[in-house]
């Protein structure tokens, strides 16, 4: 199962691009043996400032082939970790890659928000599309250890 955090946008060398790194290397690392990933970052950017739509359609030409399509969106769904993991390890079962769409500063085009097999959020509030792609990559960190029964998410 490979997953993919498709966003908008380029992460320089910073503090969070650090831990998406940190995290998604320990969900490689403890994923494997479970079929859970690899998990890697595809950043799509819109260099003429075309808005939505455009990113979109950059959005779109990177998504995994046939994968499941989940948008990070404040509409969406909220869940607990365990309820996350047990998604997760549902699409792993169906051996389904999954990729995961984080917008631009408008957030993602309707038209791909329409097409999303899944919405999620991470509370009402708005978070800094950085930060979103940090909280992404633990959760999914938490998602694994979750399925294969460590001490990481206590309750």
């Amino acid at each position: 199962m490979k997953l993919a955090i498709c966003a908008v946008g380029r992460l320089r060398k910073s503090p969070e691009l650090a831990l998406i790194e940190d995290y998604l290397e320990r969900f490689g690392k403890a994923g494997r043996a479970m079929g859970l990933g690899p998990a890697s970052v595809i950043e799509v950017e819109d260099k003429k400032n075309l808005g939505m739509e455009a990113e979109a359609a950059l959005i779109e030409r990177a998504v995994l082939p046939g994968s499941v399509l989940v948008t990070l969106d404040e509409r969406g769904d909220l869940v607990s970790s365990p309820e996350f993991a047990a998604r997760l390890g549902g699409w792993r079962d169906a051996a389904r890659d999954v990729t995961f769409v984080i917008g631009g500063a408008d957030g993602i085009a309707p038209g791909l928000r329409a097409k999303a097999d899944w919405s999620l959020s991470f509370g009402r509030m708005v978070w800094p599309h950085m930060l979103v792609r940090v909280m992404l990559a633990e959760q999914l960190y938490r998602a694994g250890q979750i399925l294969a029964g460590t001490p990481y998410h206590r309750v």
